[in-house]
């Protein structure tokens, strides 16, 4: 079962190739290949650390990131939004959930000082904006 935590639900689907570098760039590939592809991919949401954060240079330990505020702010927002809870989720019906209820406005609040938010596809494919 793969780990995410809550923000990631989002990045996981916003994904498109881009990333701090070579390893983190193949992790990233191999998780959202799988999530994508998988139409029973169970996930763990975790308010700390998770599988995507396993190669970001960003992680300073077990549940720190150097932007650790920054990050926990992405989490807090969404678990406010969509009210999630640190258990086992089906990937594709709570990201269907989460992508029936979003709209570009909360899109921007959660996403909006995030440094892939402009160069991603989360807004195409999480809201269908443009």
């Amino acid at each position: 079962m793969i780990k995410l935590r809550p923000h990631h639900l989002l990045c996981t689907q916003g994904y498109s190739g881009k990333g701090y570098d070579d390893d983190f760039v193949s992790n990233m590939d191999e998780v959202v290949h799988y999530l994508r592809t998988h139409e029973d991919a169970e996930i763990m949401l975790t308010f700390s650390t998770d599988d995507l954060c396993k190669d970001c240079p960003h992680k300073a330990g077990e549940n720190l990131c150097d932007t650790q505020e920054k990050v926990k702010k992405f989490d807090d927002k969404t678990v406010s939004y969509f009210q999630l809870e640190e258990k086992a989720y089906n990937y594709h019906e709570i990201t269907r959930k989460i992508d029936e209820q979003m709209t570009e406005e909360m899109l921007a609040d959660i996403c909006g000082d995030c440094n892939w938010f402009p160069v991603s596809a989360c807004k195409k494919n999480i809201c269908g904006c443009h």
